[in-house]
């Protein structure tokens, strides 16, 4: 393991979502085959660099995906999943959207990176649905990118609006996928999410005490 997953750090502030998306950037391993989900995620391109060498798939049928594309660079033709511009890379390639499915469900992917609107203590992802009358679902490939990829790794603000966790002991919304959120990045912690629990592997404008606080599960810090 690293030593960011072996010892509770903690940074004076929050990180704002540029911060968190180089965050996730980092800690890719190099080489990885990755999906970055609509929101949050997409930001995680603009992150990488050269030297990490990650392949980078979008749903809409396209494998070797670039930074999101601004000025000049952008071309309406190539987009992501989201409908953000986004540029390519050398070696880029095209193809339908049956086959950018098979990448996904056949455990071609090393990580998804999703947004999410629960994950609970067990690893479950609840992020396409929040079971209001009037909010319009939106799975899109989520069911498979978190079934198909080897890790997945959530982006999400810890709380609601309202200042509720979305990190619970068991999702109250429709679920995405079961025990599949290997890691939830947010912006007040890092958390480690498996079969012993959820561990804290760093904290961000809080201490541990205080984020226990606003979690209503039980959290252990990364090195216990």
């Amino acid at each position: 393991m690293s030593t960011l997953e072996t010892s509770l750090q903690t940074s004076a502030e929050p990180l704002g979502r540029n911060e968190l998306a180089a965050l996730v950037a980092r800690d890719i391993a190099p080489g990885s085959f990755v999906n970055l989900g609509i929101g949050q995620p997409t930001l995680v391109s603009n992150y990488l660099t050269e030297e990490q060498n990650i392949t980078l798939h979008t749903e809409n049928g396209m494998l070797g995906m670039g930074p999101e594309a601004v000025g000049e660079e952008i071309d309406g033709d190539l987009i992501n999943a989201g409908k953000i511009p986004v540029t390519e890379l050398p070696g880029a390639s095209y193809f339908h959207h049956a086959d950018s499915f098979a990448i996904m469900r056949g455990g071609h992917l090393d990580i998804c990176v999703l947004g999410a609107f629960q994950v609970s203590a067990g690893g479950d992802l609840a992020n396409w649905h929040t079971g209001a009358p009037d909010a319009i679902p939106a799975v899109g490939g989520a069911m498979d990118l978190a079934t198909g990829a080897k890790d997945v790794f959530v982006m999400m603000t810890l709380l609601t609006r309202d200042g509720v966790s979305k990190l619970v002991e068991e999702c109250t919304y429709p679920l995405t996928g079961v025990g599949c959120v290997t890691r939830v990045y947010t912006d007040k912690a890092v958390f480690l999410t498996g079969p012993d629990g959820v561990r804290v592997r760093e904290t961000f404008g809080c201490t541990f005490e205080e984020l226990q606080a606003l979690v209503p599960l039980p959290l252990t810090p990364a090195a216990s």
